[in-house]
C-alpha cells in the first residue's frame, strides 16, 4: 500500500495555511534514522488509513524538497521517489472538528520483528445476548503482538457466536493467529463475556397502614392529655 507524501520546510503558524490546502503535517521517525518533516495529502491519507489502520505497513513515497527553489525536486526534474516502509503510529485529531491535525509515522525494517497493537473486530451475533437478554462485557479492544512488519495482521476478528450461554467468555487463546505472529498477552486473558442481565433492586414491601389503629391511638392520647389536665387543676385548687 503506497502513499505519496512530500518533505516540508513549513512550521509554526504557517502550518495553518498548509492545512487549508488539504495537507496534514506529519513526522517520520524510526530507530537509527533522521526524522523527516512531511506534508501528507489529507484525502489520500484518509483512504489509506481506513484500509491500513495502525498495524499495516504503508510505503511512503517521499518527494524530496529543494531548499533553493522552494519546490519538491519531482516538480522540476525527474527523480526516483524515496520509498520508506512505515506504520501509522499515531493520529492526532482536532477536538472540535475531529479532523486529523497531525500524523506520526514509524519507519520499520522489513527483516526486523516489531511490537504493535492490532485492533479487535467483533462480528457475528451472540445467542446469549439475543435469546437470554445477556450483556456484552468487552474487556479488550486491541491486542499487542510481535511479528515482522509484513506479517502484521490488519485486525483480529472475534466471533460473538461463540457466546451461546450466559457467563460464557471468549479468551485470547480462542483467536486464530496467523503464522509468524506472536501474541504478547496471556492465553487465558478474557476478551469478552456474555454477562447476565441486571436485576432491578427489589424494594421492601411496606405493610398497609391500619387506619383504625391510628384513630384509636389518637383517641387514647387525647384521653391521656385530659387526665393530665384534671390532675393539674386539682393540685392548683389545693
Amino acid at each position: 500500500m503506497d502513499l505519496s507524501v512530500k518533505t516540508r520546510e513549513i512550521f509554526g503558524k504557517a502550518v495553518k495555511e498548509m492545512r487549508r490546502q488539504g495537507l496534514i503535517p506529519a513526522e517520520l521517525y524510526g530507530h537509527g534514522i533522521k526524522n523527516l518533516h512531511l506534508a501528507v495529502p489529507a484525502k489520500e491519507f484518509n483512504k489509506v488509513f481506513k484500509e491500513a489502520g495502525a498495524s499495516t505497513v504503508v510505503n511512503l513515497l517521499i518527494d524530496p524538497f529543494d531548499k533553493h527553489s522552494g519546490l519538491t525536486l519531482s516538480s522540476v526534474e525527474r527523480v526516483e521517489k524515496d520509498k520508506r516502509p512505515a506504520l501509522i503510529h499515531e493520529v492526532t485529531r482536532n477536538y472540535l472538528s475531529d479532523e486529523i491535525a497531525h500524523i506520526d509515522f514509524y519507519q520499520v525494517r522489513m527483516d526486523e520483528k516489531i511490537k504493535a497493537k492490532v485492533p479487535l473486530e467483533f462480528a457475528g451475533e451472540s445467542a446469549a445476548v439475543k435469546g437470554k437478554g445477556g450483556i456484552l462485557n468487552k474487556a479488550m479492544y486491541e491486542i499487542e503482538v510481535e511479528a515482522l512488519p509484513g506479517d502484521l495482521p490488519h485486525r483480529f476478528e472475534i466471533n460473538l457466536a461463540l457466546l451461546d450461554d450466559l457467563n460464557k467468555s471468549i479468551y485470547v487463546k480462542d483467536i486464530k493467529v496467523p503464522k509468524g505472529v506472536k501474541i504478547l498477552v496471556g492465553p487465558e486473558t478474557v476478551i469478552v463475556t456474555a454477562t447476565p442481565p441486571l436485576k432491578e433492586e427489589e424494594k421492601p414491601v411496606e405493610a398497609p397502614v391500619d387506619v383504625a389503629a391510628v384513630k384509636v391511638e389518637t383517641e387514647e392520647k387525647k384521653a391521656e392529655r385530659a387526665a393530665e389536665k384534671a390532675v393539674t387543676s386539682e393540685k392548683k385548687e389545693e
